[in-house]
Formats: C-alpha cells, sequence, structure tokens
C-alpha cells in the first residue's frame, strides 16, 4: 500500500508551484484517487498511474478545488489509445445537499454535466478512434449521509474497503472524510474540516492519516477579509489541530496535505509535533509514502 500526493495546495487560488488537492492510493498496482485538483491528471501520470489501473475515484466534498480537474482526468485517461480505463468504474462522492435553501449540488448532477459539456469530442472520439462510450464507464455512487453519528461503507473490492465519515466543513454539506483497509494496512484522508470526533473514530489506529492544515496567521497578517477569515477558522484545521486529532485516533504517522496559506514547511512540522508525538510529514505534490502495518 501507497499513498502519492499528486498535489497538496488547497485552493482555489495559486499561490504556490504545488499541484492542487489530489491524493492516489495505491493497492498491489491498483490505482484509487481522492479528489481532482488543478494538476492532477499530469501528477498521475508523473507517478506512472496509469487509466488502466485505475479502479475507482472518490469525492470528499464538492468545493471547485477538489474536483475542478475532473474533466480532463476522465477525457484524459480514457480508451487504450492513452493507456486508459475500458472496463465501467465508480466516482465516488456527496450526494446533494438536502437542507431547505441551500444549492442542491451532487456528484451525479457534476458528472452528467461533464458529459453534456464534452459529449461533441466523446462522440467523435469514439467513433473516430474506437473508444468505448465514455458515458458507459463512468459511474456514480452518492454518498448519503443517514447517520452522522458513524462511519458509512462506500466501496469494497479484492484489495481494499473503503469507509467514510460526515466531517465538519461549514458551509459545505455534506463533506467526507475517507479510511482505506487492506488486509494489513490503512490510511485515512481527512478531507476539508474542523477538528471533528467523527474523524477521531474513523481515523483509529490508522497507519497513516493525511490531513489538512491551514496557517491562519497568514491570512490574518494580510488583511483578508473578515468573512473569508471566518470561513478558514470555522470550516479548516491548523497544524496543532491536526496533531490533537492524530494523537486521539492513535494515528502511527501524521501527514500534512492540502496546505492552506504559505509557511515553511518547519512550521507545519513543528506547529503539529506540539500536540502529536509520533512521525509528522509535511507533503509536497508527487512525495509517495509507503504505508505498512507495525513491525512485531
Amino acid at each position: 500500500m501507497e499513498v502519492v500526493t499528486l498535489g497538496v495546495a488547497a485552493g482555489p487560488a495559486i499561490r504556490t508551484p504545488e499541484a492542487g488537492i489530489a491524493t492516489a492510493v495505491v493497492v498491489n498496482g491498483q490505482s484509487y484517487l481522492v479528489d481532482f485538483g488543478i494538476g492532477c491528471t499530469r501528477a498521475a501520470r508523473t507517478a506512472g498511474l496509469t487509466g488502466r489501473d485505475f479502479r475507482a475515484g472518490f469525492v470528499t466534498h464538492l468545493h471547485s478545488d477538489h474536483v475542478a480537474e475532473l474533466p480532463a482526468f476522465l477525457l484524459w485517461n480514457w480508451g487504450r489509445p492513452v493507456d486508459g480505463f475500458t472496463t465501467p468504474f465508480t466516482v465516488h462522492g456527496p450526494a446533494p445537499d438536502p437542507r431547505e435553501g441551500r444549492p442542491r449540488g451532487g456528484t451525479k448532477a457534476m458528472v452528467r454535466s461533464v458529459l453534456d459539456a464534452f459529449s461533441y469530442d466523446i462522440a467523435v472520439r469514439t467513433e473516430d478512434e474506437g473508444r468505448p462510450p465514455l458515458d458507459s464507464l463512468v459511474r456514480v455512487h452518492e454518498i448519503t449521509p443517514t447517520d452522522t453519528s458513524g462511519p458509512i461503507p462506500v466501496y469494497t473490492d479484492e484489495h481494499v474497503t473503503v469507509t467514510a465519515v460526515l466531517v465538519e466543513h461549514p458551509p459545505v454539506f455534506p463533506a467526507f472524510a475517507f479510511r482505506f483497509d487492506t488486509a494489513d494496512a490503512s490510511v485515512t484522508l481527512s478531507g476539508d474540516t474542523a477538528e471533528c470526533e467523527a474523524l477521531v473514530e474513523l481515523a483509529g489506529g490508522t497507519d497513516v492519516l493525511i490531513h489538512e492544515a491551514v496557517a491562519l496567521d497568514y491570512y490574518r497578517d494580510r488583511g483578508f477579509d473578515s468573512a473569508f477569515l471566518r470561513h478558514q477558522e470555522r470550516s479548516h484545521t491548523t497544524p496543532q489541530g491536526a496533531g490533537r486529532i492524530a494523537r486521539r485516533a492513535g494515528a502511527r504517522r501524521l501527514v500534512l496535505s492540502h496546505l492552506a496559506g504559505i509557511a515553511p514547511p518547519e512550521y507545519w512540522r513543528r506547529s503539529a509535533e506540539e500536540t502529536f508525538d509520533g512521525p509528522v510529514s509535511v507533503a509536497s505534490s508527487g512525495d509517495r509514502f509507503v504505508v505498512s502495518p507495525p513491525s512485531d
């Protein structure tokens, strides 16, 4: 089991050379992608991950910085001419926001819109290049939060089992964290969230916790609008907070990703080490982390 942090930047803003948020979990040569931020398509290919070996996609929530490159990922990894997928797969993501007066959204509507927007290109390439119809390959499973107090089964195959919990990322709802379990190892990805009890439960005993982090002083010191600051404070987690989650969950290792704001790596690492005494890594785009169980 291996994790590749294809992109680690929060958005939608381009403030550093890092690619947008996207993470690959690789198990026995099969790849599973969590989120599709800017740059993930090229980053996946650079990491040696082809569409042929892609098994499933997972979307934590429908903020644009987590899904903006889903269209390119689908179109650049489709069919034998590009060593892409030729059999059906599923994109798992949030169901529509059920709250009265809120925008509906939903993963099915997003994927359907992508296929509609590129329908001419898809039809031409299907006819002209011998590719299977893309809409026959892309399936969608919307995750509906029916029990906000516990884990939600999402996906299983012969390599991995994936479970989700609702996390706290207001005003977005639903937003999810995902845990990937193999026969002998596990990795948990926080998605975007404030410090969250449900995430502690999901990540219990995980080998690697990949958690978002925000440098609040970066925005405060630059006079960002009060509404923007309020969102960062109530919807994201400081590196100290990520350390607290890792400690309470009993995670063996903490990897900080989805870095919001600009700060040197030592800032992120030392801040998390204030509250977590295990190994802490600060991810960059393209980093690879082997996930292994504790040795006897």
